[in-house]
């Protein structure tokens, strides 16, 4: 897909959306719409450089609404936090999922909407029990281990219903105005 002006703006309208969804109060932890991002930016836009930014510009997008609120005394929830770099980091390597899918049908794209949430519940939980990131202290056993992943157990739930809701938002979009696109073309 070629990057041309119409393009752009979609995209910069994606992130913003996808990063007010995120500050909703009372939305689930997990349901979120970034993982999709990720996936939909690396299976869609050709240069990957766009599509690494993409889902880390729509997280500092919300973090920085979250900071904002949380100074006003409007939110619990702050916007940035030690350790927060690799929470960046992972979503995203999230992207690099979307570049495997050669071919978009919705068989590829749901696979890859239930393996990108999980890399990420299995890669940032074990960084979380090893002391990295967003620091919370588990014992450094198998037990602890096994504390870490059910703490985040919800997360994950609604983690991998999110990024299959949005997928199928953000890809059957795209399916409908690319085919609208070829018919009023033809």
């Amino acid at each position: 897909m070629k990057l041309n002006k119409s393009l752009i703006w979609t995209l910069v309208l994606m992130v913003v959306v996808a990063s007010l969804y995120r500050i909703i109060p009372g939305r689930p932890f997990g349901f979120a719409p970034q993982w999709a991002l990720a996936i939909f930016g690396g299976a869609v836009v050709k240069d990957k450089r766009i599509a690494l930014v993409i889902p880390i510009l729509s997280m500092f997008l919300s973090d920085l609404i979250y900071q904002g609120l949380f100074n006003a005394g409007l939110s619990p929830i702050s916007g940035f936090y030690e350790g927060q770099w690799i929470n960046y980091l992972l979503f995203a390597s999230v992207t690099f999922f979307g570049f495997m899918i050669r071919r978009i049908n919705v068989t590829n794209v749901l696979w890859v909407s239930l393996v990108a949430p999980t890399y990420f519940f299995i890669v940032s939980n074990f960084l979380t029990w090893v002391g990295i990131g967003e620091y919370v202290e588990y014992p450094k056993t198998f037990t602890g281990l096994m504390e870490c992943y059910t703490a985040a157990l919800p997360f994950y739930y609604y983690s991998l219903l999110s990024t299959v809701v949005f997928s199928a938002v953000l890809f059957g979009t795209w399916y409908f105005v690319i085919r609208r696109t070829k018919t009023s073309i033809a």
